[in-house]
């Protein structure tokens, strides 16, 4: 279930220009230090884009990008600069921006949006939930029974998915959610997807 989101191609190929640790040896541990900071500034970039792609978010586009050019030019900083970047800051001028959007797209799935935010869901069942627009970021829906829940519009940013079960769920238009979170999931062929996801293969037919 685990994704780089593009950091290890651009380490590889962008930052040390190619070169193998296995070919250069010496390389190695400026490149496995490199290489988990670059990953954080790709998962916020991987963030950032969505957000962009949001049109109810589109007062905060200007601000938006202005973020991502800046995540980007820190991704793309020697190895040497690299490896001394904390991204602890970066990720805190990140995140409210990833607030606000989550606010004004969650919005639109009417009524009042909800707050489970860093909620403790563990084995909770929530077959059949209405969870549409609800805040679940940084939620434990480990082994949670969502069979057949709304999670229409919900922010699902850094949720804890193993082994919930999606059957049957939609997931229409879920903010934030990536495909490692599907992949450590359940779910089968009746769970609604985001646009652009693939179903896992594990996934019941």
């Amino acid at each position: 279930v685990y994704d780089c989101f593009g950091a290890g191609q651009r380490v590889s190929q962008v930052t040390f220009g190619g070169v193998s640790w296995r070919e250069a040896p010496e390389t190695a541990r400026q490149m496995y230090e490199v290489f988990p900071v670059v990953r954080q500034l790709h998962e916020l970039l991987r963030y950032l884009t969505e957000a962009l792609e949001r049109p109810a978010a589109r007062r905060l586009h200007g601000e938006l990008r202005t973020a991502l050019a800046r995540v980007e030019e820190l991704a793309a900083l020697p190895a040497a600069d690299l490896e001394k970047l904390d991204v602890g800051p970066v990720r805190a001028e990140v995140n409210p921006l990833l607030l606000r959007t989550s606010e004004l797209v969650r919005a639109t799935a009417g009524g009042t949006p909800r707050g489970r935010r860093g909620a403790d869901l563990i084995g909770k069942r929530l077959r059949g939930a209405k969870l549409r627009g609800t805040d679940l970021r940084g939620a434990l829906l480990i082994a949670a029974d969502l069979t057949g829940a709304d999670l229409t519009l919900t922010d699902l940013i850094g949720a804890d998915l193993r082994d919930a079960d999606l059957s049957g769920a939609v997931l229409t238009d879920a903010l934030f959610l990536t495909q490692p979170q599907l992949n450590a999931a359940r779910g089968d062929a009746a769970t609604v997807l985001p646009h652009g996801f693939e179903r896992p293969s594990h996934w019941a037919s």
